[in-house]
């Protein structure tokens, strides 16, 4: 990744004063063009670098600019390398090992034991790769992959709708990557707000049984719904369609009560038919 090059050609001029761009080349695997560009942004963010040419030459940070042990402060290093750790759960890189070995000395130490986020899931082998493809793709088109509501998403550009949505990595199960051309577009602010890509405007009333408010205030947080005087838990909440709705409602068993819209009582009712159905059959076999 971009960022922990950065740090690291900095780390490196700052130990060793001078340095050669074939050698930084060769220490972080990339051309020399790609040295000369992070030694522009490097000169942008207010480093000034010198660069000789010649015998003896090399790139090193102006005489007289007095810069601090570290460009960042330990905090926002460590905010870095945590960051880093949380996407190489997801990925087949190790971005905070190379960053680590680049700071090296008792920094990375400190850095490595403060916090772990592991954002894989049970299917992380196949995340991984879909992952990997996916940032492919996106060095060429201009997308995201996202992280919000404990789950991944890829944001595209939808042909067939010709709009901008929302997929659900786990339900892509066939992707490759292929060399088919496509126009640039400008992703509109409001587009940037993903909770407008999933539509939560089919409201549903339920009771759910005291025993399981711990899952409510975890799912929906602790102002979710109203303690009724027997003690049941009321909900008006935004689903974004009834099938999904009932996958949530059949989670919990018989701790809730689907009471408005009449619709979803009835297809709640065909839903638990079904599986009783299912368990009679079977048991008259």
């Amino acid at each position: 990744m971009k960022i922990d090059r950065l740090i690291g050609i900095i780390t490196e001029l700052q130990q060793n004063k001078q340095v050669t761009a074939p050698y930084l080349a060769e220490k972080f695997e990339v051309s020399r063009r790609t040295i000369n560009r992070d030694i522009e942004d490097i000169c942008k963010a207010g480093i000034p670098i010198v660069t000789m040419q010649g015998s003896g030459g090399g790139i090193a940070i102006m005489d007289g600019f007095s810069l601090d042990t570290t460009v960042f402060t330990e905090e926002e290093l460590s905010a870095i390398f945590t960051g880093l750790k949380s996407l190489d759960s997801v990925s087949n890189s190790s971005s905070a090992d190379k960053l680590a070995s680049k700071i090296g000395g008792e920094t990375a130490v400190r850095l490595s034991d403060h916090m772990m986020i592991d954002l894989s899931s049970f299917y992380k082998d196949a995340l991984a790769l879909k992952i990997e493809q996916i940032k492919t793709a996106i060095r060429v088109r201009p997308y995201l992959i996202v992280f919000k509501w404990s789950d991944w998403y890829v944001f595209g550009f939808c042909r067939e709708r010709q709009d901008f949505r929302m997929y659900k990595l786990r339900r892509l199960w066939e992707l490759s990557v292929t060399d088919e051309p496509y126009s640039l577009r400008e992703i509109p602010d409001e587009k940037k707000q993903f909770g407008s890509h999933m539509t939560d405007d089919y409201l549903i009333t339920t009771l759910y049984d005291p025993s399981i408010k711990y899952r409510l205030v975890e799912e929906y947080g602790p102002d979710s719904f109203t303690v009724m005087d027997d003690g049941r838990l009321y909900t008006k909440w935004g689903f974004t369609n009834s099938d999904e709705a009932v996958l949530w409602f059949l989670g919990f068993g018989n701790k809730v009560e689907v009471i408005d819209p009449p619709e979803m009582v009835e297809k709640m009712k065909t839903e638990i038919e079904k599986i009783k159905g299912k368990y009679e059959d079977n048991y008259h076999e």
